[in-house]
């Protein structure tokens, strides 16, 4: 039991340390101690969430029905049952297992997936906490709210694909008329709808990606608009090839949904130039000279982030002595 006591001493005899410090600092070990510890709480609450899964797999939450049967919506709707094989003595849609481990794997799987999401405040958040005492307060807010809308998004996207799952299977079984049987094997079914979910929500990051570009000053509003029909052929070209099942429904909902929150996101940049180009003509950024400094206030502040301790430490520094007036 010694192990375990003298972890906590540790840990709490450094954040006496960092609490001690007026600037916050921490050496290079204790940086490694505090990303060891971050990382060990993030990878509990992923165990946690995996654990929470895996129960609600098979079981109902109240009005919320299994996650076994949410992934398997899709899949056991009516449309399909012509579509379906029915074995003997089966009333109910099920999927089939090939190989001994394959319900447990995928139970597993889906069930660490899905507490991965629910938990997923928690476990990011160590993160978050591990990387915000080096940002600015500006940073830390521009950060935050990436991080909002990026989760906002990839939870847009992921509903969309779960809609669009059933229409796109109900395309592609059908192809194949009434000269072939559907039998789908738990793993192949699966892997299509956690990769539709997966690239349907990381395909809706894109248009974030762009505005966050033009904040930073990569991309402006006059070369997206130059760009906008080829950028808008490229997205119908990446839904094309980015779609797991092929099918045309998949590719033209995905391609519209990006193509709408690629013009919003060209719309977000327009107004952010213009409000831009406003605040330099303002300040009469445009008329300076090449060789003329921009009139930037270097003054530091607490509303610009500055660090803790940072006004000690400036009142602490010597103040420079002018020689030719003292003699």
């Amino acid at each position: 039991m010694a192990g375990p006591f003298r972890w906590f001493a540790e840990r709490r005899e450094r954040g006496k340390r960092r609490r001690g410090n007026a600037d916050g600092t921490m050496s290079l070990k204790e940086h490694l101690y505090e990303l060891r510890h971050r990382l060990a709480l993030a990878l509990l609450f992923v165990t946690i969430g995996a654990v929470f899964g895996f129960i609600w797999f098979g079981v109902r939450l109240g009005p919320v029905p299994s996650l076994g049967d949410i992934m398997t919506a899709p899949y056991c709707q009516p449309d399909l049952a012509p579509y379906r094989v029915q074995f003997p003595g089966e009333t109910s849609c099920k999927l089939l297992q090939t190989e001994p481990f394959e319900a447990f794997m995928i139970r597993l799987q889906v069930g660490t997936a899905a507490g991965a999401v629910l938990l997923s405040p928690f476990w990011l958040y160590q993160f978050w906490a591990f990387i915000t005492p080096g940002l600015y307060a500006k940073e830390r807010n521009f950060a935050r709210s990436f991080v909002f809308f990026a989760a906002i998004l990839f939870a847009a996207g992921a509903v969309l694909a779960y809609l669009v799952v059933p229409e796109g299977l109900q395309v592609l079984i059908s192809f194949g008329g009434d000269e072939f049987i559907t039998a789908l094997t738990g793993g192949k079914y699966i892997s299509f709808v956690i990769t539709m979910l997966f690239i349907f929500g990381v395909s809706f990051e894109l248009p974030l990606l762009v505005v966050m570009l033009n904040r930073a000053g990569v991309v402006s509003y006059e070369k997206l608009h130059k760009w906008r029909r080829g950028l808008l052929m490229g997205l119908f070209v990446f839904a094309a090839i980015a779609t797991p099942g092929t099918d045309p429904l998949s590719m033209v909902v995905l391609a519209v949904a990006l193509s709408l929150l690629f013009e919003m996101a060209i719309q977000i940049a327009r107004v952010h130039d213009k409000r831009k180009a406003k605040l330099r003509a303002a300040e009469g950024w445009d008329a300076l000279d090449d060789n003329e400094p921009a009139p930037f206030d270097y003054t530091p502040s607490d509303a610009d982030g500055e660090l803790p301790g940072e006004k000690a430490v400036a009142s602490e520094q010597p103040k420079r002595v002018n020689y030719d007036d003292a003699t």
